[in-house]
């Protein structure tokens, strides 16, 4: 039960999920500072003399009723910029050097695989049945 609890965690993609969720989190943590110092001053430009930010409110008099588009952009902004870092910084990258170092293994596709298992079957029945 415990080496298979070890195999699992071990395996490639489990040690490569982790990485991935570091880093992912690294990076977020970065971008966040850059939206909290850059990118939400502009889009305070753009908000004029609400305090509330770039927006509308609902019912006039009611800050309760205000929708704020800032952080929306914000958001979507951090969200591309975290894609792009981690593609341009980590995907490419690793899909290169897989390239370049991985191996080139005749890896069967799932067709081809089963289309040997049905011929491996057929020749087997075959050979098989007796002629009376």
């Amino acid at each position: 039960m415990l080496k298979g609890f070890k195999d699992f965690l071990l395996r490639g993609n489990v040690v490569d999920l982790a990485v991935a969720v570091v880093m992912g989190t690294a990076f977020v943590a970065i971008v966040t500072a850059f939206s909290d110092g850059v990118i939400n001053p502009l889009l305070a430009l753009f908000g004029g003399s609400n305090q509330l930010g770039l927006g509308f409110q609902l019912v006039a008099d009611k800050p309760a009723t205000f929708v704020a588009i800032g952080p929306i952009i914000t958001a979507a902004l951090n969200f591309v910029i975290i894609a792009a870092l981690l593609y341009f910084v980590l995907v490419i990258p690793a899909n290169k050097a897989k390239s370049r170092w991985g191996s080139k293994d005749d890896a069967l596709t799932d067709n081809e695989l089963l289309h040997q298992i049905r011929d491996l079957l057929a020749e087997r029945s075959a050979g098989g049945k007796h002629e009376s």
